[in-house]
C-alpha cells in the first residue's frame, strides 16, 4: 500500500501555541479530509519527523496525541496507521434513544447488563427524580455495543414504586424506554441533557475496551413523561473516538 502524501513543513503560529499541537492538528485536519484514509499508514518516525522539521519527541507527543483520541493506532513492529473506525454524529439537541439512533444508522445496537439493583435513592439522585431519600430506586448499569464492540457505558436510575417487577424484564435486548411505554403506560417526551469531556478511568477502560485516560464524552439527563414528571436520571459515557456530538444553532440574535 503507497505511503499518504508527505505533510508540509509546519512553522510556527504566534501566540505560543506548542509545536506538537500544531502537528496534531495539521494531521487531523488531513484525516478529516480524507488524505489520510483509514488503513493507511504514517511514515516511519524517522522520516515523519525530518520531513516535519521538528525532532522525534515532539512528533511522539502529537502522534499520541491523536491516539489518544482514536484517530492513530500503533501496530507493534509494523508502525502507526490512521484507524478505520468512523465517529457516529449524535444530535446533542435532541432525544433519541440509543437503540433507535443506532438501529437507523445502519449499526447493530447491543446491551450486556452489568448489574441491576435497588438501593435507597442518595439525596442527589432523589433530588433530581423528585423522591425522599429513603425511597428506592433501581440502579442499572449497562454496556451498549455496536456491531457487538463495546461503545457506551450507561449508568441510570428509575423509583422502583412506580416501575415495580421492571428487573424482571429482558435489558440485555429491550430498548427501557420501550419497556417504559409498553409495560408501563409511561412515554419520554422530553429531557434535559449537558455533556462534559472526561477520561477513561482503569474500570471504564477495561469495559470498552480502550487506554486509561482515553476521552470519553459523558451525558448527564433527566428524562421526563408527557405530564412534565421526572422519570429516569441518567449518566452515559461515549467512547470519544467513536462519536461526535452535534447541534443545531438557531439564527444569530439580532
Amino acid at each position: 500500500m503507497p505511503h499518504p502524501r508527505r505533510p508540509a513543513p509546519l512553522r510556527r503560529l504566534a501566540g505560543g501555541v506548542p509545536l506538537y499541537v500544531q502537528i496534531a492538528e495539521s494531521l487531523l485536519d488531513r484525516i478529516e479530509a480524507g488524505e489520510l484514509a483509514p488503513g493507511h499508514r504514517l511514515p516511519a518516525e524517522r522520516e515523519l519527523s525530518q520531513t516535519l522539521g521538528v525532532n522525534r519527541m515532539t512528533l511522539r507527543q502529537a502522534l499520541h496525541s491523536l491516539e489518544m483520541q482514536g484517530l492513530l493506532v500503533r501496530r507493534q513492529g509494523a508502525g502507526t496507521y490512521v484507524t478505520e473506525a468512523k465517529k457516529i454524529e449524535r444530535q446533542a439537541g435532541k432525544l433519541v434513544p440509543f437503540t433507535k439512533g443506532m438501529t437507523q444508522r445502519g449499526y447493530e445496537p447491543g446491551a450486556k447488563v452489568l448489574s441491576v439493583e435497588q438501593r435507597p435513592a442518595d439525596s442527589a439522585i432523589a433530588k433530581e427524580l423528585g423522591l425522599r431519600t429513603s425511597d428506592a430506586v433501581y440502579d442499572i448499569h449497562r454496556l451498549r455495543l455496536i456491531n457487538q464492540e463495546p461503545a457506551m457505558l450507561e449508568t441510570f436510575y428509575l423509583p422502583v414504586a412506580r416501575f415495580a417487577r421492571l428487573d424482571q424484564f429482558d435489558l440485555a435486548k429491550r430498548s427501557v424506554y420501550e419497556i417504559l411505554e409498553t409495560e408501563y403506560g409511561v412515554t419520554i417526551s422530553r429531557a434535559r441533557q449537558s455533556l462534559e469531556p472526561v477520561v477513561a478511568a482503569e474500570y471504564e477502560a477495561r469495559l470498552l475496551e480502550i487506554k486509561v485516560g482515553a476521552p470519553l464524552m459523558l451525558e448527564t439527563r433527566l428524562a421526563f413523561d408527557d405530564r412534565g414528571r421526572p422519570v429516569e436520571y441518567g449518566r452515559d459515557l461515549y467512547r470519544g473516538d467513536r462519536f461526535r456530538f452535534v447541534t443545531e444553532t438557531a439564527p444569530l440574535e439580532s
